[in-house]
């Protein structure tokens, strides 16, 4: 399917835009600077229904055709994206269809492609892909970062360097066990890294469910029995004034109960505290009529260089596709906020 989907409208000499900022499908959007280039890559509309684009290469007078995932956009202002191609050539077809949330860190001059890969919403397993430039094409190493047959269902791989410049992996995986008042689902784990394609093997838990707001799905089949599941899913690390705060999404991604919120910790390893969020989603809600559904951020600084914007997807009133949405990023006292999810025009900083 070609992309060629109309851009919004955008006044580049006031620096304004209208939510969505891309209005083709691009789901769990991440979005990062190289270069002072915006790049963005995200779960696209064939990725979530386990197809993959073709994308014609050319090879002297031969021209071939590639299955690649992921679509990627680029911006020169942060304002106006464009797409620029597909980023993963497919893996063994054996590990499945289904391609979601990838996330890209830089490294020692090589690019690196985290992202999750299942059949259907089953056996999901975290994988990372190489390659030398932003735009791809990335190419996967060959196995997987989490031992399925230990983890069998794991998504929303988050790359986080910390300020000695080790690196750790934040990601989502499946809990079933329900003592101290937690629910059962799927729910936050970091691990560190031992270079960037591999785990130390010493995970941790970062934040598990324990409010209905978090429900993913009453009397939901699961592994041989039956539960009421919950999930938290899309973690996105910022590290502000000596603290670690992880953003997540919790609740079912269709439905209106599905917003962003966050744990903190005073170490990258943890004990996270989710401590706050009993009433719900306190960085991004649904604004009903207007905005439903947003979740599974990133966080990114605008061109003046200092003003932080959360990116993340939302459906409209209409829940024909989930978009790419962006709003400022708030520091409160007691942690993030947001000014979103807007629907009207807004106003960005600029050098």
């Amino acid at each position: 399917m070609p992309h060629t989907e109309p851009m919004p409208e955008i006044s580049t000499e006031k620096r304004t835009y209208t939510n969505p900022v891309y209005t083709g499908y691009f789901a769990d959007p991440f979005v990062w600077e190289y270069q002072g280039v915006y790049y963005a890559i995200g779960t696209g509309a064939a990725e979530a229904e386990g197809q993959m684009d073709k994308i014609a290469v050319v090879h002297g007078d031969n021209s071939t055709d590639e299955l690649r995932v992921f679509p990627l956009l680029r911006s020169d202002d942060f304002l106006n994206w464009h797409f620029a191609g597909n980023a993963l050539l497919r893996p063994d077809p054996a590990l499945g269809d289904n391609f979601w949330a990838p996330e890209v860190a830089y490294c020692d001059g090589k690019f690196y492609l985290y992202y999750s890969v299942g059949h259907g919403d089953k056996d999901h397993q975290l994988r990372v892909a190489i390659s030398d430039r932003p735009l791809g094409p990335y190419q996967d190493v060959g196995e997987s970062l989490l031992d399925p047959s230990d983890c069998p269902f794991a998504i929303d791989p988050h790359p986080f360097r910390d300020d000695d410049g080790q690196w750790y992996l934040f990601y989502a995986r499946d809990f079933l066990d329900t003592e101290g008042n937690v629910r059962a689902g799927t729910a936050l784990m970091v691990d560190r890294l031992e270079g960037m394609t591999k785990l130390a093997g010493v995970g941790k838990v970062v934040l598990r469910a324990r409010y209905d707001w978090q429900r993913f799905l009453a009397n939901r089949p699961m592994y041989g029995g039956i539960y009421d599941w919950h999930t938290l899913e899309g973690p996105c690390v910022r590290k502000y004034a000596g603290r670690y705060y992880c953003l997540y999404s919790g609740g079912r991604w269709e439905t209106e109960n599905y917003g962003v919120d966050y744990g903190v910790a005073d170490n990258v390893m943890g004990p996270y505290s989710g401590s706050g969020s009993e009433a719900g989603p306190r960085v991004l809600r649904s604004v009903p009529d207007h905005v439903l559904g947003p979740g599974h951020n990133s966080v990114i600084v605008g061109p003046d260089g200092q003003t932080e914007y959360i990116v993340y997807h939302a459906w409209g009133a209409n829940m024909e596709a989930r978009q790419m949405f962006l709003d400022r990023l708030i520091w409160m006292p007691d942690g993030p906020r947001s000014n979103g999810p807007t629907w009207t025009l807004q106003t960005i900083g600029s050098k």
